[in-house]
Parts: C-alpha cells; structure tokens; sequence
C-alpha cells in the first residue's frame, strides 16, 4: 500500500561526525536543489539537453597510486599489503582526519545518506560528506537511496568525507603529493582530498565491501549483470572500458546493475543505485539506453565538452579527457530491476579489451581457464580511466579489479570457483578489443558484432556447435556464430601477416605467464594448467 510521503525528509543526527564547525550542513537534497546549489556555487553548467556538466580537472581519472590502507589491528593481517594497498600508520590517518575536520570549519557542506548493496542481509548504511553539491547528487544516484522512513532511524556502518580542497601534507601523511584517499577499515571511514574526481567515493565504497563480504559467504565481484526473459542470469566482469555497461544494458534484457554485485547464498544482487558510464564516441544507435541519458535532467556529465554560447554537449571531444562520464540513477534506464536482486548466474563472461589484436573475440573456457583468466584480469587500460595514462597500455589487473581488491586475489578465486562448480554456470572469453591487427593497425570490433557474439551465447547457438581449440591460449573457438563473418572467429585470419600474428600471439601469452608468477603461490596446478599452452615458445 502506497503511504504518504512527509514534505521534507528529516534529517538523521549529525553530531558524531564532527560537522558542528561547518556554518551550514545541507542534508539530503533533492535533485532540482542539487542542480541550483551547484549553479549558485560555480561547480558546473546546465547543459541545453538537462545534464549538469561539471569538470575534475586536472584529476579525469582514479588516482590509485594516491590510495593508502591504514594498517591498524582489526585489518592488518587480513589485507592484501603491496603496490595495490599501501599502507599508512593510525597516527598519519588521525592527522588527516584533525585537519580535515578543522578544514571544514566555517564552510558549507553536503550530507547524503544511502545504502550499498541490494540484498538486505548483506548490504551497509553510508553517510557521504561533500563540499560539492554535484559530488552529493553523485551520491544521491550511485548509492541506494533510503526511504523517508529509514531516514528516521538512519545510523551510518561507513561514512565518507570528500573535500577537494583539502589537501594532504607529504612530508607529514606519508602520501606521494597533496592527493589522497585513505581508508581506516576499523574506524569505518573513508577520506578524500585533493581531487574532484567522484569516481573515488563510488570504488572507494566497493573495496569497502570487497573487504567485508567474503566474511559473510559472499563473493564481490567487478562485474555488471542482467537477467533474460527466461530468468537467465549473466555476469559481465571487466575493467573500465571494456563494455561492461553497453553490453549489460539491452532492452532485451532485465538490467541488475552494470558494475558492482555480490553473489551470495541468495543469487546475485547489485551494490548500487546506478550508473558511472563512459560516455566518449557514444552512439544513439549502439548504445540508445546510455545515450538516451544524456539528454535527461538530473544526469551527471561528468568533464563533457561543450559549446560556451549554446550548451550543446559534444559526446565526440576529448578536448578534456577520453574518460567522460555520466552519472544518472538506475530508474533513468528502461528495463531495470526493481529489487536489483537475481538468482545464481548461467552465463559469466570475461571482458578483455586485447590492445594486441590476437585473442579470440569469443571463446568458450573450462573452469580451470576462468580462474586463470579471473586471476590474470587481462585488458587494455583504456585512455584517460587513470591519472597519466594517454593511450591503450595492455595491463593485467587480478580478478578484473585489482585496485579494489583488500584481500589477496586468491581469496576471491576460491570464492569464484566454489560457485561455479556449485551452479554449473558456463564462463567465456570476449574481445572487445581489436582485430586485423594491434591497436593503431587493426580496428576495434563493433559493438554489433559483440552483441551478436553474446546473444548467440544466451540463445543457446554454441550448444552443441563445433568449436576448434586456439594453438596459443588453448580456449576453445565457435567455428560460425550468427550475425558474424566467419573470419572474424579466427583473429589470424584477419591479420594481412600471419606470421606476425603468431609472433603477437606468442608474445601476449609469455606476458600472460610472467604476471601469473606472481600469482601463482595461490593457484593449484589445475588452474595454472589453464594459461596459454604456447606461453615459452618463440
């Protein structure tokens, strides 16, 4: 039964989060306030299709070697300690967190309240601090909003400070420069200074729950997923760029969520309230659902060119960044799900953007292949998603998602091949990257040809197909798929040089074997048997 709505929401104590120094705390706005606070502070425009484009220069991307750990006794030794998570003391944190509570002394700040994770049983009450009123409508849609009546009795598991203009001091915070983000895992909270960039509240979160869920059975994954009209559940793991988004949002298909999920006893559910999505060389007529976004009031167009005289955004330019975002909830979408909640995945597929042109655009895997491929989490880091990177660089990244990964990667292996056995779920291999030749030689395949491959594997066209077995990475490739020409299957057969395609081959899978060292004292042999079968040849 419907009930009615109060005309304000109230607003949950604030005390406890040392807020009482700021002169004005302005605590779950709606969108339209957002938008007017934003425009009266000079943190963006109003785009002439409804959009609020707003700029993170010179931070248009993650900062992660700006990410610090604190290394405290309830986390210490459950942390995976290294490049991915370093490590500060309590006292450096505490030092931090003094000064920023002192830097909001006199200012105006947001306040936001949400959720993270769909499932109840499993998910965590968030309280996002912010100087910027477009990070606090970042929030509003990334997060899951609380009704009026959990606002009353809201209590926060997690908050999260994000203040750009407070800034870290090196020589005292142990930090590389003035950028930081630091996590006290104890503590239960999150710092941001320094960067604009609002990606960092949504993965800060997310490695949050990567830390916790494996405690409670469930398995955090990098991954978007969606549910057929039969109650097929896929799972699309992959880095930023990959595609994760455009393939995982079809109308054809019930969208859970396109970046975050946790698979638990229960089925798979999403952790967010919406999407983060890539919206450079965006088209109508590939991707009509994210497109269509970018002409809805309410959206974030995050570093978008635009005209200064007439507000038109340009989805083509990288004048700024190739890492443009949209920001918008869930609802903006047409068939999403109302629970943000499925049940145990048929289908896992893996997403690799191959810069060097040569891996199968699909393939089937056996589960000792999907554990090697989870653990390598090879891609392309695709321009502008980091600090410095300008061009594709081929990366591996352990379980799609390195960077948001607390625990060793092998924990999340384990967790990964325990469902797959349980369920029987099917995992495969795609391309999204190039084929013909490497990245500047060969193109990038079509978004099409993608989604024919992927809707052949929910259709049921490869069962029982003929498959043949790749020479190098030893996964197995449909001899024909429908919508898709026959040579594109075979990557070799769309090289001009064969035999520099071979070469390029052989030379991906030895980097498949080097970064598989490092891993390897978590991996049984069964699945290091599941790497490329040419890894040593010349």
């Amino acid at each position: 039964m419907a009930t009615r709505s109060p005309a304000k929401p109230p607003t949950p104590r604030l005390e406890r989060d040392g807020l009482s120094g700021a002169f004005e705390v302005m605590a779950d706005l709606p969108v339209a306030a957002l938008y007017e606070q934003a425009i009266r502070h000079e943190e963006g425009v109003i785009s002439s299709c409804g959009p609020l484009v707003t700029r993170t220069v010179p931070h248009t991307g993650r900062s992660p070697n700006d990410k610090f750990v604190v290394s405290e006794p309830s986390s210490v030794d459950h942390v995976w300690w290294g490049p991915v998570n370093r490590p500060i003391s309590e006292e450096q944190f505490a030092g931090l967190e003094r000064r920023l509570i002192e830097h909001l002394r006199g200012r105006r700040v947001h306040v936001r309240h949400g959720f993270v994770g769909a499932d109840p049983a499993h998910r965590r009450s968030l309280r996002v601090v912010t100087e910027y009123a477009w990070h606090s409508l970042f929030a509003r849609h990334l997060f899951i909003r609380p009704t009026f009546e959990e606002l009353e009795r809201f209590e926060p598991d997690f908050t999260v400070y994000d203040i750009p203009s407070f800034t870290a001091i090196p020589e005292v915070d142990g930090t590389r420069g003035e950028t930081v983000i630091a996590l006290h895992l104890g503590r239960r909270l999150l710092l941001i200074g320094g960067t604009a960039y609002a990606g960092e509240m949504k993965k800060g979160i997310f490695t949050v729950m990567n830390y916790l869920l494996p405690g409670e059975g469930v398995l955090p994954m990098h991954c978007a997923a969606n549910v057929g009209p039969a109650g097929d559940v896929a799972l699309f793991f992959g880095l930023s760029g990959t595609g994760k988004t455009s393939l995982s949002t079809v109308p054809v298909r019930t969208l859970v969520g396109d970046d975050e999920h946790g698979w638990g006893p229960n089925g798979v559910f999403n952790f967010e309230g919406g999407c983060y999505a890539k919206l450079i060389r965006l088209s109508p007529t590939a991707e009509p659902e994210i497109w269509n976004t970018t002409r809805r009031f309410g959206t974030i167009a995050e570093n978008v060119a635009y005209d200064e005289q007439t507000r038109r955004i340009d989805l083509d330019s990288e004048a700024i960044t190739e890492n443009t975002r949209g920001a918008y909830p869930l609802d903006f979408l047409s068939n999403v799900s109302s629970t943000g909640r499925a049940g145990d995945p048929k289908h896992v597929l893996f997403l690799a953007a191959d810069a060097f042109g040569v891996l199968p655009p699909v393939s089937r895997l056996s589960t000792e292949q999907a554990l090697y491929h989870f653990l390598s989490g090879y891609t392309a880091k695709l321009a502008g998603t980091e600090v410095g990177v300008t061009e594709p660089k081929a990366t591996f990244s352990a379980c799609f998602g390195a960077p948001f990964m607390p625990r060793h990667p092998g924990v999340y292996a384990e967790m990964l091949a325990q469902r797959l056995e349980a369920t029987g779920a099917q995992a495969w291999l795609i391309n999204t990257g190039w084929t013909g030749g490497p990245y500047g030689v060969g193109e990038r395949i079509s978004i099409p040809h993608t989604r024919a491959m992927v809707q052949a594997i929910f259709d049921g066209a490869f069962d029982g197909a003929e498959f043949e077995r790749d020479p190098v990475f030893g996964v197995e490739v449909p001899r024909a798929c429908p919508n898709v020409p026959p040579q594109l299957l075979r990557p070799r057969d769309t090289w001009d040089d064969p035999v520099a395609y071979d070469a390029q081959a052989r030379r991906l899978a030895r980097m498949f074997a080097a970064n598989f060292e490092t891993l390897a004292d978590q991996a049984s042999e069964r699945v290091k048997a599941g790497g490329p079968l040419a890894g040593g040849d010349e």
